[in-house]
């Protein structure tokens, strides 16, 4: 797996088993996972030509998972612990209607995973995402809008990720970590981490 930030959108590169909560969602094997930043305004319409088109325009062909966030993706936290990696961008309105913004995690594992266990992985990420929240004192568990992916690479070592496994305690470790760090990236923007 290799990513890159290049103008408004987060490139993961690989060759994936992934499942996708997001746009055009579902488990299939895809080549890049995406996370893109829509400009303020930005409408609604046809959100899968938006991901097509950046796609389009970075080479990829329609084997990808996207998500779309009004969170500039500069500021996504990458968080790495041992075969888990997670990607957040996270962002909360704090004025009514509080639950607006968005919260989208992407986790990969450099080591394959059953397609049960990548279902698994968006609960154990969601569940997280939730507790973190709550641990803020936030009184909320997510945004109208959030989304998750996983992805996974390699030969299949692991046929289950719910929380007491080895991938689900690095997924929900990482993920309570992530969440208040890309809040406080989103909320402080130019800030150095």
């Amino acid at each position: 797996m290799r990513y890159v930030i290049q103008n408004n959108t987060l490139f993961i590169r690989g060759t994936f088993r992934a499942a996708s909560t997001g746009i055009a969602g579902g488990i299939r094997s895809v080549s890049t996972l995406i996370n893109h930043t829509v400009p303020a305004g930005w409408s609604h319409e046809d959100p899968i030509k938006e991901l097509e088109f950046v796609a389009a325009g970075a080479g990829i062909s329609h084997e990808f998972f996207g998500l779309l966030t009004a969170v500039p993706v500069q500021q996504c936290c990458v968080l790495q612990y041992d075969f888990v990696t997670v990607f957040i961008t996270a962002g909360i309105r704090r004025e009514p209607p509080e639950s607006a913004g968005t919260i989208n995690i992407v986790v990969t594992s450099s080591e394959g995973m059953e397609d049960a266990a990548l279902l698994e992985t968006i609960m154990v990420a969601t569940e997280a995402k939730a507790e973190a929240l709550m641990e803020m004192d936030l009184l909320l568990t997510g945004t109208p809008t959030d989304a998750v992916i996983t992805g996974c690479e390699g030969i299949v070592k692991h046929r289950y990720a719910g929380r007491l496994t080895d991938t689900g305690r690095r997924v929900r470790e990482t993920v309570l970590h992530g969440i208040p760090e890309a809040i406080r990236k989103h909320d402080t923007p130019g800030q150095s981490t």
